[in-house]
């Protein structure tokens, strides 16, 4: 553990936030319908030190997804609480600070559709992926999963994929990398939450013989993204890993929603493009045979392709820019 002083009074950035909120959240699944069906926040202050922590159960009003990771059974949930009737309690405990997790994007969007449900707004402006954060310090990890950044600061993890357990480990691995930075003078990875709005009231026009429908779900940001801030190295090269400021493009029907990859994108460094030019270093897609304009456009300009699959496995150790 790092020693207090060399964090003193002195030399804690000013610019570093007042507080923060330690989150995870364990889900139905990965896709943009996927409901939280349990929430830990552990609230820390300036310094990371701990001031309390909550936890609850969520009924998620449908299936509770993979039981074999968390455990949470249709039997568990049953009698548990409704997301908007936890809301304002998860609100309070959010105010006013940033939210931090491990993988942050995932757990922001996740409860960020949560509150666009209950036609309300998380009061979150800022987030903090400890991912990111260990990159930042260089932290010798063997890869980017919760226990071996656990492991590098000796926090002992009792019940894996236990919203309260994942919490306390996390908040318990941030405070050392938290005064890491502060010693070092580390910018942090701070990223925006922008809210999302849903929309589904419209019917869809049924076909005869069948009752009215309603359209799928649909979901867009509330702000469009900064600019990436490192120039375009140049086009991908296969064996070679990614870099920021490397421009990426995707095409057609993802397994994880197209909003998270794309947000894990930019939080890793890489600067993510709606058309496919000259200058794209990288197209995403599950289907290159397709004739949609993003693939002829990158066959054309000899782009490099790779699958979702792929492009999830290099987005685990983007290089840095230049």
């Amino acid at each position: 553990m790092l020693d207090d002083r060399t964090t003193a009074e002195t030399t804690w950035p000013t610019a570093y936030p007042q507080g923060y909120a330690v989150v995870d959240v364990e889900t139905t699944g990965l896709a943009r319908d996927d409901r939280i069906v349990s929430a830990a926040v552990y609230r820390l202050d300036a310094r990371g030190d701990v001031e309390d922590h909550w936890y609850t159960l969520v009924n998620p009003q449908r299936d509770p997804g993979p039981v074999w990771i968390h455990g949470l059974t249709s039997e568990v949930l049953a009698d548990a609480p409704l997301f908007k009737d936890i809301a304002d309690e998860f609100a309070d405990r959010l105010a006013d600070r940033v939210l931090v997790a491990h993988n942050a994007i995932f757990d922001w969007q996740m409860i960020a559709r949560e509150y666009a449900r209950a036609e309300a707004q998380a009061p979150v402006r800022q987030r903090l992926c400890t991912i990111a954060l260990s990159k930042e310090l260089n932290l010798p990890l063997p890869n980017h999963k919760l226990e071996s950044l656990a492991a590098h600061f000796g926090v002992v993890q009792q019940r894996a994929h236990h919203a309260l357990d994942d919490a306390r480990v996390l908040a318990e691995a941030f405070r050392p990398s938290l005064h890491a930075a502060a010693r070092d003078n580390v910018r942090l990875p701070l990223l925006e939450c922008r809210p999302l709005t849903e929309w589904s009231d419209a019917p869809a026009t049924p076909r005869i013989g069948q009752q009215a429908s309603y359209r799928s779900v649909s979901w867009r940001p509330s702000r469009k993204r900064p600019p990436c801030p490192y120039p375009n190295p140049g086009r991908f090269e296969d064996g070679r890993p990614l870099k920021q400021g490397m421009r990426i493009a995707f095409s057609g029907d993802t397994s994880v929603e197209r909003e998270l990859l794309e947000d894990r994108a930019v939080e890793a460094g890489l600067h993510v493009a709606t058309s496919v030019s000259r200058l794209t270093s990288l197209l995403v897609t599950n289907d290159p045979d397709s004739a949609t304009s993003k693939t002829v456009k990158a066959k054309a300009f000899g782009t490099p392709i790779v699958d979702e699959a792929a492009f999830t496995q290099l987005l685990r150790d983007v290089a840095p820019a230049d």
